[in-house]
Order: structure tokens, then C-alpha cells, then sequence
């Protein structure tokens, strides 16, 4: 079947169609590891964890790249604010990092490459980017010239005017002109360093992406995605970089990038205070859940997070888990079922199409079919078993103390004190015990 995808470099959504059926690549840009990652980096391993199982379902071979950035000037502030080294800092935000992507049901990628492991990599497409003349030294700092490659701008659609105004575009008296980006830069004291040509440093940021997916996936690739705000100047510059250093006239075919997520519908940042890390999820709530939420929007569209969208995630769970078996017959899902997947990752659509099945599957028909499709993009991974102690650990009441609450409330009805009665019965759903009067008798179950 014929996937469609929205390609940010032309603006259109588009049939996509490899450069080889039998071999397609994909680089996402991953972690920038100076501090633990929040909500709105898990959308984009959702996403793309999807996209990923979509293609392999489709084509005989994916390479599926994501890279770890390791080196960075946020990473050296952080660890320096923390009075760590820069590995430390690193070790245990990856391992953090790493630790979320399995709590998502993430498939781990094809490749994970640091960037401090291709560092000559780096240092020889600068070499290249001298030689061909669309690099230049100044202070042992090396900057790319925007002005050489006429198609800057082509993938943010905006005029280099408009995009050095208002931009992250780094002041510095060492460039010819504000647009350009730095590919080298000298480490001062203290601070992690590599021998080059020109000194002691260190890469610049967009460099590293160019050369890690040089290494894995070629010159030039199918699939480049991220997060929306990665558009520039970090996609843009990757281009730039990559083409002149490559002699191509493509770097990727298609730019796939994923909306925020907002709060409250603000943008999920720092400067917002309104961070939510994954790490703090895991404490209290199963992945499952979370995965949910996050394909429970478009991709290009931006989802706003709160406590109803996890209720609800967390209900429609509980229903369909209800219905899973452990010995279940995976079975292969038809294409009217993937079909919204195949139109732009139409999550919305697929999850709507699960709930169909679910109508279906409760009458014993169809189940092995359902929980196939639900297991096709990520979910009902878990035992049954495993789901209900996630449900039991999120109760803070144990056993006995439930049945003597339970037992308050079956004395306040007896003595027609509704009011009391209903007050414990609340007082249960908060703490995640439902209670339900069926035939005369108080049955509870944990929500």
C-alpha cells in the first residue's frame, strides 16, 4: 500500500517513494544529553517509533538512525552548574534517556551513534567544506558561508533576511556575516577538547548530525525527522553543510517534523516552567498510557497535555485490556485497518479504527485481530497481569485497609447517612479503588 507523507521541504504531503525499496534510511535527531528529557521529547520518539514500524511493515530493509549528542555548550554549563564532568552528566542523562525510551515501548534504532565517538568524521567534512571554499578560519574558530549555498532557506521557506531577524542565529566579531554558523570552535580551559588542525576544540552542533549520517546512512537518504522547531537553523544547516561537503544536490527527500506539545496551550519549555519529565511519569504511571496520549493527536498538529487526556488514555486501556489473553495468535493486520497510518501517520484515525475492532472483539470476535492491531503501533504490550499490579501499585490503600473504607461505607448506607457513604466512595476513587452496588452487595475493583 502507498504511504503519504507531509514533506516539509516542498510543503506538500506527498507519495512516498525510496530511493531503493530494499534498503531506506531514516535519522532522527535525538537527545542533546545535558538534562533529563520531558513530554515534549517523547512525542517525537513516539512518532517516529510509529513511522518506523509503518515502513518496516511495507519495505524489506530499514535503517533507522537516531544520534545522541554528547557534546554541546549546554552540556558543559550543566556540568558545570552541577560541579560534575561533562561524562558523568552525560552517562546518566543517556541512561536516563535510554531508560524512557523502553518505559514508551520505543523499538530501539538500527544505530544510536555519540557524537564524541566521530569526531575525525566531523573533522574531515570540515577539511572538505575548507577545500571546496564554503568554510573559512577565523581565530581558530572554522564558519560555514551561508552566502555560498544558494538554497539556504529552501526548507524554512523564508529569505535569509528573514531568517537571520529574531533567530538563534550566535553573535561573534569572528564571522564575515551574522548568518554564519561555526562548525569549529576552540574549548577553553577546562572544558572538554579534541586535537584538530586548527587547535584544541570542539564541533559545532549542526556539524554532528551531517556526520554521523553520512557514516550510517550515505550521502544522501530518505527520511530526515524531528521536533518542528529543529527547522531551522538546525535542519537548515545540516543541508547546507551536507550538500556542499557531498557535491549532492539532495541531502534527505523527505523533512518529517512533529508539532509541541503544549500546556495549557503554551509551548512546553523551560522558560515556561511548565517542564514535565518522563522519569517523573515512570514513578506513577505505566508507559502505556503515556504512548497513548501521544499519538492521540495528528503529529503536525499541536497536542495540548493534561490530567483528562491521561484519564482518558488510561480508561480506553483498562477497556481493552480487559479483553486481552496472553496466549493470543498474532495475526497479520489487514491494510483497511493500517490505511490511516499509510495517509500521514493518521494516528487519530488508526485509534479510532482500534475502537471499532474493540465493539467487534468483545463478542469473542475478531480479539486475536484486535490486539494484533493494537500491538502493531505499540500498545497492550504488557501482560495482563503486569497491567493490573501497575493499577494495584498506583493505590495507595492496601487490601485490608480498602475492605475496612468498604465496610464504613456499608455501615453510613445501613444508617441512611448517604452523605457519608458517598464521601468514602470518593474518597476510594481518588485513591484509585472504584466501588460498585450490584445486587445488594459493595464490590470494588482498583481503577
Amino acid at each position: 500500500m502507498d504511504i503519504f507523507l507531509t514533506n516539509n521541504l516542498t510543503k506538500k504531503k506527498e507519495h512516498f517513494i525510496p530511493r531503493d525499496r530494499n534498503n531506506l534510511g531514516m535519522y532522527v535527531c535525538g537527545p542533546t544529553v545535558y538534562d533529563d528529557p520531558h513530554i515534549g521529547n517523547a512525542r517525537p520518539l513516539v512518532i517516529f517509533d510509529i513511522l518506523y514500524k509503518l515502513l518496516k511493515n511495507e519495505f524489506k530493509k530499514v535503517t533507522y538512525v537516531r544520534n545522541i549528542t554528547d557534546i554541546d555548550d549546554k552540556i558543559i554549563q550543566s556540568a558545570q552548574e552541577q560541579n560534575i564532568s561533562t561524562k558523568e552528566l552525560t552517562e546518566r542523562i543517556t541512561k536516563n534517556f535510554l531508560d524512557d525510551c523502553k518505559f514508551l515501548n520505543c523499538e530501539n534504532p538500527d544505530y544510536q551513534p555519540k557524537a564524541t565517538q566521530h569526531i575525525k568524521l566531523m573533522i574531515e567534512m570540515i577539511n572538505d567544506l575548507l577545500k571546496k571554499g564554503f568554510a573559512y578560519e577565523n581565530n581558530q574558530h572554522i564558519y560555514f558561508e551561508v552566502k555560498k549555498f544558494s538554497d539556504y532557506g529552501k526548507l524554512s521557506n523564508k529569505k535569509l533576511d528573514e531568517l537571520i531577524a529574531g533567530s538563534r542565529i550566535e553573535v561573534s566579531k569572528n564571522k564575515k556575516n551574522p548568518e554564519d554558523f561555526v562548525l569549529w570552535k576552540p574549548s577553553n580551559k577546562d572544558e572538554p577538547y579534541w586535537e584538530s588542525p586548527w587547535g584544541k576544540g570542539r564541533p559545532g552542533w549542526h556539524l554532528e548530525c551531517s556526520a554521523m549520517s553520512k557514516k550510517f546512512l550515505g550521502n544522501e537518504f530518505d527520511i530526515h525527522g524531528g521536533g518542528i522547531d529543529l527547522i531551522f537553523p538546525h535542519h537548515e544547516n545540516e543541508i547546507a553543510q551536507s550538500r556542499c561537503a557531498n557535491d549532492t544536490k539532495v541531502f534527505a527527500n523527505f523533512w518529517v517534523h512533529n508539532a509541541f506539545i503544549t500546556m495549557s496551550n503554551e509551548k512546553m519549555a523551560k522558560s515556561q516552567g511548565n517542564i514535565l519529565k518522563i522519569k517523573e511519569f515512570r514513578k506513577k504511571m505505566s508507559g502505556q498510557i503515556i504512548r497513548l496520549a501521544l499519538m492521540s493527536a495528528h503529529y503536525r498538529q499541536p497536542l495540548d497535555w493534561n490530567d483528562k487526556l491521561l484519564t482518558d488514555c488510561k480508561n480506553t486501556l483498562d477497556k481493552w485490556y480487559g479483553i486481552k489473553y496472553d496466549n493470543f495468535k498474532f495475526v497479520k493486520v489487514p491494510n483497511d485497518i493500517l490505511k490511516p497510518l499509510y495517509e500521514d501517520l493518521n494516528t487519530p484515525g488508526f485509534i479510532a479504527n482500534l475502537h471499532s475492532l474493540y465493539e467487534k472483539a468483545k463478542n469473542n470476535d475478531k480479539k486475536d485481530l484486535f490486539i494484533s492491531a493494537c500491538q502493531f503501533i505499540g500498545l497492550l504490550n504488557e501482560s495482563n497481569e503486569q497491567w493490573e499490579n501497575y493499577k494495584k501499585n498506583r493505590v495507595s490503600l492496601n487490601e485490608s485497609e480498602i475492605k475496612k473504607m468498604v465496610d464504613l461505607r456499608d455501615n453510613a448506607r445501613e444508617n441512611k447517612d448517604y452523605k457519608e457513604a458517598d464521601r468514602i466512595r470518593d474518597e476510594l476513587s481518588d485513591k484509585g479503588v472504584l466501588i460498585e452496588d450490584k445486587d445488594g452487595k459493595t464490590l470494588w475493583k482498583f481503577k
